[in-house]
Formats: C-alpha cells, structure tokens, sequence
C-alpha cells in the first residue's frame, strides 16, 4: 500500500470514530430529553390538577401556578426543538457515513485500470455514483432545513 492509501485509511478510520462518538453523544442527550419530558409532563399534571381543585386558592398562589404550568410549557418546547436538532444530526451522520463508505467503493473502482474494467465494472461504478450523488442531495436538504429552521428562529 502506498504512502497515500495508509493515510487515507487512516482519517477514514478517525472520521468513523469521530462519527461514532457524536452518535453515541446524541444519544444520551436523547435519552435525557426523554427524562425530562416525562418530569415535565409529571409537573404539569399536578399543577393543572392544583388549578382544577384548588379553584378556591388566593388569586396570587393561582397566578403562581399558571405561571409555573406557562415556564413547564416552554422548557417543554425548547426541547421538542433540540430533539428536533438532534434527529437531524443524527441523519447527517448516518448520510456522512454512507457517503463515506461509497467514495471508498467508488475510488476501488477508479483505481482500476480503465482498459481491465468489464461491464459489470462500469456498471458498478456507475451505480455507486447515482448513489453518492443521493447521498450528497440528501445532505443539501437536511442543511437546507437546519438554515430554514435558524432562520425561522430569528
């Protein structure tokens, strides 16, 4: 092998590693997202249940819980949309590790020289390049939608 394939061997092993790390990270951090919702959901059950039969309550300990249910409502909606993020990432992700993997097939094919390739070569070469470009199309919507939705956040 030469000099260059070791390398490129090399940061494709990192480049999966990296990948590997972050999806495991955004799995965590889904999995606490998924707690907190469920204690969110636990809180605002016992404070509209405090509204519903405690109607008698002084009008400042009612305002007190409305307000508590209001902020319980917004934690609630700032994580729907970092778990929207987080699902996004997890896309590209899963889109870079496919992509990565082709280029490696399709460089195995390149690497040949022309005149040995039979048809079933050039065939295979060709099909992996639909799919690369898939792959990277499938990439350009999930940016798209990341710099919709910061926009549509400012």
């Amino acid at each position: 092998h030469s000099t260059c394939e070791r390398t490129l061997a090399r940061r494709a092993r990192e480049a999966h590693m990296k990948r590997f790390c972050k999806a495991q990270a955004i799995q965590r951090r889904l999995e606490e997202i998924e707690v907190t919702f469920r204690e969110l959901e636990q809180q605002g059950t016992k404070l509209e249940k405090l509204l519903r039969d405690e109607s008698g309550s002084p009008t400042d300990q009612q305002a007190q819980w409305t307000n508590q249910l209001l902020y319980l409502v917004q934690k609630k909606n700032s994580l729907m949309t970092e778990e929207s993020d987080l699902m996004i990432a997890v896309q590209e992700l899963k889109l870079e590790e496919q992509q990565q993997q082709l280029d490696k097939k399709l460089r195995s094919y390149m690497n040949r020289e022309e005149t040995l390739k039979t048809p079933e070569d050039h065939k295979a070469e060709q099909e992996i390049l639909a799919q690369l470009l898939k792959v990277v199309n499938e990439r350009n919507v999930l940016i798209h939608i990341q710099e919709e939705k910061r926009l549509s956040e400012l």
